[in-house]
């Protein structure tokens, strides 16, 4: 079986030009030899099988020839199939002529790529060949290896790499209810960015960001989308950060991984005791009898009721119970003489 080019640039077989193209930019650049200086020769042999791939596939001729008898019929070798060592390849309706491809030099065809109509119209003349004087100085002075890859004029200064510019994130605020916090949610956000295509137009996206709010998460949470910004020549796209923004509730209060409520009782139930009903976040009714005596920093604990751990959601909090103790206004003689003499000391 020989190369299948389709493979290598990472697109189907029904892969429009735009759609090589886009795939041959981003591969090409990072598998650039002068891009990795610490596996260079893994990296000449990924970018000289990039490059081939894509000179057959954007060949209309190559590629139909390719799509029928594959690389080696391309090559001028047998076919699989084809009968033996004195086969000879051919293009369908070209007459009796044999077609036989050489590759061109990945060099080349980066070169002719990336000219003054791509994306990198600063880079200079590109006319040199890999190892030419004037291949190294127009793609390796000051230009786009420089600014691109951080090369600092020649082959061997690529060890001294300098990363892109990164813009600092971009950071929004995702304000979230504590019942979804409680039980999680998936949330949908549109974003529009910028982008770059293969020839160097830029254009804008619509996109869908999907996060799944784990149960338990708390505010401040950031949920990151790496290099999700707007593209730019010689920057990385900033990342977007979500930050999980607690929304207030009408009964709950949390804190940490403990959910607080504030029951209001009389001075009666505070003395002789009560029942405290609890709706929870989760849709069931609890019902808590309290028997001691209630005084105005109490606190009734219910373990196991609070928000779930995010590093262990079978786990949780506690809910905790406050109580705002009501007291009269006023008490009459009687009421007063009463109280004496049931807590005189």
């Amino acid at each position: 079986m020989g190369v299948d080019y389709y493979r290598v640039l990472g697109v189907d077989r029904g892969a429009s030009d735009d759609d090589l193209k886009k795939a041959y930019r981003k591969l090409a650049m990072r598998w650039h030899p002068d891009k990795n200086a610490t596996n260079k020769k893994e990296a000449e042999a990924k970018f000289k099988q990039i490059s081939e791939a894509y000179e057959v596939l954007s060949d209309p001729q190559k590629r139909t020839i390719y799509d029928q008898l594959g690389e080696e019929g391309l090559k001028g070798q047998p076919p699989p199939g084809a009968g033996g060592p004195g086969a000879s390849s051919f293009y369908p309706g070209a007459q009796s002529t044999s077609f036989h491809f050489n590759p061109r030099s990945a060099d080349d065809i980066f070169a002719e790529f990336f000219g003054f109509s791509g994306p990198f119209s600063g880079m200079g003349g590109m006319g040199g060949m890999r190892g030419e004087p004037g291949f190294q100085r127009s793609m390796f002075g000051n230009d786009f290896f420089t600014s691109r890859f951080g090369g600092e004029g020649s082959t061997s200064s690529m060890n001294m790499q300098r990363p892109l510019h990164k813009p600092p994130p971009i950071e929004n605020r995702l304000p979230v209810g504590l019942a979804d916090l409680y039980k999680g949610i998936t949330k949908k956000m549109k974003i529009s960015r910028e982008i770059i295509d293969a020839s160097g137009r830029v254009s804008q996206v619509e996109e869908i960001l999907t996060i799944d709010v784990k149960p338990g998460w708390k505010k401040g949470t950031k949920i990151t989308f790496p290099e999700k910004g707007n593209e730019a020549p010689n920057v990385t796209p900033a990342d977007i950060v979500f930050i999980i923004e607690e929304k207030p509730h009408d009964v709950f209060t949390r804190e940490g991984n403990d959910i607080v409520i504030t029951e209001k009782i009389s001075l009666v139930e505070a003395l002789t005791g009560c029942t405290v009903r609890v709706a929870t976040l989760d849709g069931r009714n609890l019902s808590i009898p309290i028997n001691s005596v209630i005084h105005p920093s109490y606190e009734e604990v219910v373990p196991g009721e609070g928000m779930p751990i995010p590093k262990d959601p079978t786990k949780k909090g506690n809910l905790r119970i406050k109580f705002n103790i009501k007291f009269p206004s006023r008490l009459t003689s009687d009421q007063k003489a009463g109280i004496k003499r049931l807590l005189g000391s």
